[in-house]
């Protein structure tokens, strides 16, 4: 349930608050007011696109922040797969910040994507907008709603035909991909054999670059390593060595005399066997390491060998053998061709008769529930009335898999005795589209989890006893959810449980637009503003009073 709307900086609005309760909450409000403010700022916060210019010129940001309360455990379990924090006590605050053309999206204070903003409020709140009725003249949306009513039979058949479309895609693909002419096949093996040559004769090891990279760095400076160690042994073993050793002797001579001494001479002994392993140490390098030119320019030469392939195949010799094998595998499968063809072809044929199968088990499962549902709309548009209305759907077979079935369906209606049926699009009128899509949420709100709904004019069109026939419908789906309706319309806004008055004042030079729930009094007399317009006479006050009572003993009844 939606509690709280906090509405700061958005058009006309300043800053306000708006309390939500259970049931039916009505908003009503002069045209003008900034109805359709907070509607565009409650979409923002649900993902939807920001208008341009919507912040106040005079704010640096807007903010939408909506709280709502979750019951639902299967609402909170999705919540929870999406990773939002903090929902053990079910409450999630959404937000979203726009500043600068930007958008910051939250989630009980965690940062979010605007994708997965739509994918939590898809859980919370169904939103219906003006523009929305036009959706119905999309066929392309019927076969949704239908899965929508009948997700629990429809669901688990869609996801076993979506699997097994996208196995039959990837063998269609791979089929695809390896079916060429002779010419093409000579081309492509002859490139494959001279790659997979190339990398065998370099018979590359692991680690093998490494190694040879030191060896060359080590190669490169041979030379200088070479004179400077004779220098640092020329100069140890000449006039140190000699030093040290005449040092130690004179030492020697007097160390009996004197503990302390004797640690000095240990110590420069120690000094002079050290020298004395250096020497030795840079000698026998200077033996073993010999820097020849040949042996540089073979280094040289597999050093750009092992990087040419780098550069060809991967960036380390593992990424090179992963790929040798790969073009190995490819070469071999080009070469025996028409039996690796084969072998698809069966492939493709089997998952291609398990795919006819299922679906067709989605069709038979979307056609029984299509009857369902079409008998139920036809019912609640009877009693929208839709005195003589028949209304079905249509199923057609599209020429290739989908990864959600075959199936092409749309709704088909006629609304008076002897016309044939036909889409929606070609009979349908602006109030009719108005109260069908009534009719719809209507039995989708008996399915779905989703506990808030909001209708925006969704009573555009129609007026006398059909409006009264809308309020009663409206009335119907919030008993067991919660409803926020925008209306102009008396029958509807008698029927609320919470009145809300929006309107527009100057205060300051700037035109604000405000809300206030309503008392009783209040209610009366903004429905008697819907009744007679501009003057309010007494006659209008006692009819609203009268409305509101055989409203409020509809909502009993």
């Amino acid at each position: 349930m939606l509690i709280n709307i906090h509405i700061k900086n958005m058009a006309l609005i300043d800053e306000i608050d708006i309390p939500f309760a259970d049931n039916l909450n009505i908003l009503t409000g002069e045209t003008g007011a900034g109805k359709s403010i907070l509607i565009d700022s409650v979409m923002i916060a649900l993902g939807g696109k920001a208008p341009k210019d919507f912040v106040r010129q005079d704010a640096d940001f807007g903010l939408v922040e909506l709280l709502f309360s979750v019951e639902n455990d299967d609402v909170i379990k999705s919540l929870k797969e999406l990773e939002i924090p903090d929902i053990e006590d079910g409450e999630i605050i959404l937000s979203r910040t726009i500043n600068d053309g930007r958008s910051i999206c939250k989630a009980n204070g965690m940062t979010i994507t605007v994708s997965k903003l739509r994918e939590i409020a898809a859980l919370l709140i169904d939103l219906h907008a003006q523009h929305e009725n036009q959706s119905l003249l999309d066929k392309k949306q019927h076969i949704k709603l239908l899965d929508r009513y009948g997700k629990n039979t429809i669901d688990p058949i869609k996801q076993q035909v979506k699997e097994t479309y996208l196995k039959y895609a990837s063998i269609k693909k791979e089929l695809d991909a390896n079916t060429m002419d002779e010419e093409e096949k000579k081309r492509k093996l002859d490139l494959l054999l001279f790659e997979k040559n190339e990398i065998e004769s370099a018979k590359l090891k692991e680690g093998e670059d490494e190694e040879i990279e030191r060896q060359y760095e080590k190669a490169l400076h041979g030379k200088n390593i070479m004179e400077s160690l004779g220098v640092a042994n020329n100069n140890l073993s000449g006039n140190v060595t000699d030093a040290l050793d005449r040092a130690i002797r004179e030492l020697l001579s007097i160390a009996s005399y004197d503990e302390q001494l004797q640690s000095i001479t240990d110590t420069l002994q120690t000094a002079s066997d050290l020298v004395g392993e250096t020497v030795r140490s840079s000698r026998e390098y200077i033996e073993d390491n010999s820097f020849s030119e040949e042996e540089f320019v073979n280094l040289e030469n597999r050093l750009n060998l092992i990087n040419h392939l780098k550069a060809k195949y991967g960036k380390n010799i593992s990424d090179i053998n992963n790929y040798y094998n790969e073009l190995t595998k490819t070469y071999d499968k080009i070469s025996n061709q028409e039996q690796y063809l084969e072998g698809l072809k069966d492939e493709l044929k089997v998952v291609s008769d398990k795919l006819d199968k299922l679906c067709a088990n989605l069709t038979k499962c979307r056609k029984e529930t299509a009857t369902l549902l079409s008998e139920r709309i036809k019912q609640s548009l009877t009693e929208l009335n839709f005195l003589d209305v028949r209304f079905d759907m249509q199923f057609e077979e599209s020429e290739s898999y989908t990864e959600e079935g075959r199936d092409v369906a749309y709704f088909i209606i006629s609304t008076n005795v002897g016309e044939e049926m036909k889409p929606l699009d070609e009979v349908a009128s602006g109030g009719e589209l108005s109260r069908i899509m009534l009719a719809m949420k209507a039995c989708l709100a008996q399915v779905d989890q989703v506990s808030t709904l909001v209708f925006d004019e969704i009573d555009t069109g129609i007026s006398g006893r059909t409006a009264q026939m809308v309020a009663e419908k409206i009335n119907y789906i919030s008993m067991n959810h919660q409803v926020i309706c925008i209306t102009h319309l008396p029958q509807i806004a008698a029927m609320a449980d919470h009145h809300y008055m929006i309107e527009k004042n100057v205060i300051d030079n700037k035109t604000i637009t405000s809300i206030q729930k309503l008392n009783k009094e209040q209610e009366i007399n903004e429905l008697a503003r819907l009744l007679g317009g501009a003057e309010i006479t007494d006659t209008v006050i006692s009819s609203a009073k009268e409305m509101k009572e055989l409203a409020s003993k509809a909502k009993v009844d």
